[in-house]
């Protein structure tokens, strides 16, 4: 009986100081079901946590391409709101043995996780996060989520342990 409560006691404490920190309570696991064909195409940026690639852009989008040898290009466009100037970032993304985990390089051989987090159920809008809780994207087909959407979103957001207060909103109104 000392022995189940001691190894309870334990489990507790390493769970409080295991999760103390945030980032390890954070579940980033990728969907179980990816259908990588319809996932191409232009995803529109609704918001992001901020990071400096990508700090000040709006109007925000990402289109991807199955390319014939099974990579994908990636490329990433935005307009800095204090210049007016386009910023594109072209890279390329390869699948993984984990469904709905992609890697994607911006540089070099540099890869980083992607990783499809929740998708609409007729892929309209998508969260992508990475081993990283640092990162954060929601995307959508449209430049506009629903309010219906969008709530349901920040929900599985909170669900899965990410702080919805720093996402930042990106702007997608076009002149």
């Amino acid at each position: 009986m000392k022995f189940i409560i001691l190894s309870l006691l334990f489990l507790l404490l390493a769970s409080c100081i295991f999760c103390a920190p945030k980032a390890y309570c954070i579940n980033r696991s990728p969907v179980d079901t990816l259908d990588l064909e319809r996932f191409m195409g232009r995803w529109y940026e609704i918001a992001r946590y901020d990071h400096r690639f990508e700090r000040d852009l709006e109007q925000v989008m990402t289109d991807y391409t199955l390319l014939p040898d099974g990579t994908i290009e990636v490329v990433n466009r935005g307009i800095d709101s204090r210049t007016g100037e386009e910023k594109v970032a072209h890279g390329s993304a390869r699948t993984t043995p984990t469904t709905g985990r992609l890697r994607v390089s911006f540089f070099l051989f540099f890869y980083s996780d992607y990783n499809v987090l929740a998708l609409g159920p007729n892929y309209e809008w998508a969260v992508i996060g990475s081993h990283s809780p640092k990162y954060l994207w929601i995307l959508s087909r449209t430049e506009q989520l629903s309010e219906k959407s969008r709530n349901e979103i920040l929900q599985q957001i909170a669900q899965r342990g990410y702080p919805t207060a720093p996402l930042i909103f990106v702007n997608q109104e076009r002149d």
